[in-house]
């Protein structure tokens, strides 16, 4: 079951998704938010590993409004240049109910528990964010999301267990912004938020520029243990 196709709910089409099955039956599954970059290697390799720690993984085209299947890399500028200009004409709403879309399908996937959850990069960290205050996800774990001290007048709406993992010299994120968030989030049961020194944004994507092997290790532990302790 490598991609499904999941219906719009605004009925304007349906959407790809990349699907990983692990090895075992009756488990939570885990729905992964793309980068900038959309369901490229990255995404699909995290997915593989989402599965080996034993979930269900599913990972959504979320550009696919605007060009379906774009699949980039940070290795050139003028892929940079690309990303960077979908993220500009992505309609983050409507995204948001595409994730929704397949978070329902993420709940009845064969070999699923019911339970499900969603993880985020970049773009999909700030997603995520979102997803644990406007969705009914079971869990949601955010990777150096982006421009969230703006959305911290939703905080409100968190309902479930929300792990952001957070670079300290993450050049899209300020120390400014980054203060901001962690008190805007601080004494929010449910909610932990870790920053991990002297790292920059992606440190946890293997094979890219600021990959930092400690770091990502210590935020994936943390990740898999929420999810496990969550999902099942």
């Amino acid at each position: 079951m490598p991609e499904i196709t999941i219906p719009a709910t605004d009925g304007s089409g349906s959407f790809s998704a990349y699907v990983a099955m692990p090895r075992q039956a009756m488990v939570g599954a885990v729905v992964l938010i793309q980068e900038i970059f959309g369901v490229n290697h990255a995404m699909r390799a995290l997915s593989d590993w989402v599965a080996d720690m034993g979930f269900v993984a599913i990972c959504p085209d979320l550009f696919w409004r605007i060009e379906p299947g774009i699949q980039l890399t940070d290795a050139t500028q003028g892929e940079m240049q690309q990303a960077f200009a979908l993220m500009q004409r992505f309609d983050q709403d409507k995204g948001i109910e595409d994730l929704k879309a397949t978070l329902d399908t993420a709940r009845t996937l064969p070999g699923g528990n019911g339970r499900a959850g969603t993880m985020g990069f970049c773009l999909g960290g700030r997603l995520s964010f979102l997803m644990a205050t406007r969705s009914d996800s079971d869990v949601n774990v955010s990777y150096y999301g982006v421009g969230l001290d703006g959305l911290l007048d939703e905080a409100g709406g968190i309902r479930a267990p929300l792990l952001l993992h957070i670079a300290e010299r993450d050049q899209f994120v300020s120390a400014t912004a980054r203060e901001a968030i962690l008190a805007g989030l601080d004494g929010r049961p449910g909610v932990a938020a870790h920053v991990y020194p002297g790292v920059d944004h992606a440190f946890a994507r293997m094979g890219g520029h600021s990959w930092d092997g400690r770091a990502a290790t210590i935020a994936n532990g943390r990740t898999a243990e929420l999810l496990a302790g969550v999902l099942g």
